[in-house]
């Protein structure tokens, strides 16, 4: 299926689910998930109008810079070692993944301007997670101010796998419960005013529950074809 007519459906489901809870659309930004399809499919989602694509390698988002350069904002929504941040330093709008402090300052370290980092939180406290837990995410947060380089636009997490609605939004709503937290504490290197959060199988759920940024890719980039 083209990606055009599966970006129509998800833009349905995100304008639902606004409604639900009295939010415009305009506060929710897609990202459409590119890491496991071709450059070719990827264009086709950028020519779709999707202008936020989000890479989980360093190796995947250089091959697709190649072809689109800068013409999207390009998220680096994956586990980022520190070795690999000159790669991709220059080449992406987004950090979704901060969650240590070694790699907190290699992005300083690399970054020739400031970078709009998400700050990762295992909410779950999942043991095949990445991320911070949630008692550990403030004082984190506050570790960051000298690095200049480095804006905490908000935070991240991956819901547990199931379709339990309520385990769900359980998750989405402590997430947001955080952000409002360190949000309420007026940092300049904080703003913290955005939450990553929602994927293919849950993203009306985090929408109701406050999300700002949703990362699909199966349900709108899917297999090429």
């Amino acid at each position: 299926m083209r990606v055009a007519v599966k970006l129509e459906h998800i833009n349905q489901q995100i304008n639902e689910a606004c409604l639900k809870v009295n939010r415009s659309p305009d506060e929710v930004k897609l990202i459409a998930v590119t890491k496991y399809v071709s450059i070719e499919r990827a264009s086709e989602a950028f020519e779709a109008g999707i202008k936020n694509l989000g890479e989980n390698r360093d190796e995947g988002l250089l091959e697709k810079w190649e072809v689109l350069g800068d013409k999207p904002n390009w998220h680096f929504i994956g586990t980022l070692q520190k070795r690999k941040v000159k790669n991709i330093i220059d080449k992406v709008e987004y950090i979704h993944s901060l969650d240590r402090l070694s790699l907190a300052e290699e992005i300083n370290k690399r970054a020739g301007h400031k970078i709009k980092c998400f700050v990762q939180v295992n909410v779950s406290q999942e043991d095949t997670k990445h991320g911070l837990s949630p008692k550990e995410t403030i004082e984190f947060i506050e570790s960051l101010r000298p690095f200049d380089n480095i804006s905490v636009e908000g935070l991240m997490t991956m819901a547990p796998l199931t379709k339990n609605e309520q385990v769900l939004r359980d998750c989405f709503r402590k997430l947001r419960e955080l952000r409002d937290q360190v949000q309420a504490s007026n940092l300049d290197f904080a703003p913290c005013r955005e939450l990553s959060m929602g994927m293919s199988g849950d993203f009306p759920i985090a929408i109701e529950e406050g999300a700002t940024m949703v990362r699909i890719g199966t349900a709108l980039v899917g297999e090429d074809g």
